[in-house]
Order: C-alpha cells, then structure tokens, then sequence
C-alpha cells in the first residue's frame, strides 16, 4: 500500500480571506491530506491571535466539507517550516500565488526550502482571477477604516474582523 500524499498549506491566515480558502480547495485535488499550516508569526504583530487563527479556519474549512474535515487538518506551527514539514510526514508544500510580483519571493523561498530539504517539492497554484488582488494586509487596511471587505473575506471571519475594529475603535 502506497503511503497518502501529504501536503503543507502554510500562512500566517490573518485573516484568512477567499483568496486562501480558494487555494485550500484547490490543494485537495493535488494532495491526499491537506495540513494548513498556521505560522505564529509574532514578528508580524497579528491582528488574531494564532489559536484564533486555527479556530476561524478551523470553522471555514467545516463548511465547506460539510463537516467532513478529514482530508483538511489546521495545525499551528512556530518552528523552522522545513521541520514541520517533516515532522507531519508531508512531501509538498502548497503555495499559491497572486501575481508575478509574488514568484520572486515564492521561487527564493523554494530554492532555500529544497536545499534544506530535497525531498520535499514545492507546487504552487495560481489565484484564481477573482482572488488575484486579496491580500491580508489589504483587507485589514480597508476594514480599519470602515470599508466593506465582504467580497474579500467569508462571512464569519467579515463578522470577526467588523467586531474586532469596532473595539478598537473604541479604545
């Protein structure tokens, strides 16, 4: 019996927009288990924090299985992504990419991951064209200062981030 192609989705998911959950659906059809791969990333100073984070994906990815989340795990990670590769078993990491302006860093990225690691292979998805201008930063940078991110974000993770700049704003 031949052993299931695991696969590595990583990000930091804050906040997890359409855009990511595209790619997520779309790594289904390439691997046989999909970990989405929280990255802690306090360096960036995250809006969520990163058990806020898996449990926001976590709830994403329960509607679109319909409850049926076996082939999608949600994992946090805050160590080298090369040793958290290995030691969930997987063989891919999944990156998606918006625009050629992503490939530079994507493609350094992988270079460095493959010496680290050749047996791992990096495959990277193209963002669909409705999702090619999403990003994290941007959708906070309009829900900060009130504008509507319902075409950029899920439903509940809409209502999490209106909630959270809501009570920073009022201090």
């Amino acid at each position: 019996m031949t052993q299931p192609l695991i696969g590595v989705y990583p990000g930091t998911f804050d906040p997890v927009t359409n855009g990511h959950m595209d790619i997520i659906v779309r790594s289904t059809r390439v691997v046989d288990q999909l970990i989405v791969a929280i990255a802690g990333n306090d360096g960036k100073g995250p809006l969520f924090p990163v058990e806020e984070r898996v449990a926001m994906l976590e709830d994403e990815i329960a509607s679109i299985t319909n409850g049926d989340g076996s082939k999608i795990k949600v994992m946090s990670f805050d160590i080298l992504l090369m040793d958290f590769v290995g030691s969930v078993g997987a063989s891919v990491i999944l990156r998606g990419l918006r625009a050629v302006s992503d490939f530079e860093y994507e493609f350094q990225m992988a270079g460095m991951n493959a010496r680290l690691n050749p047996k791992v292979e990096t495959v990277f998805l193209m963002a669909s064209d409705r999702n090619q201008f999403i990003s994290s930063r941007f959708v906070k940078e309009i829900g900060r200062l009130g504008g509507d991110i319902g075409h950029f974000v899920p439903p509940r993770i809409k209502t999490r981030l209106t909630e959270r700049f809501a009570r920073e704003r009022e201090g």
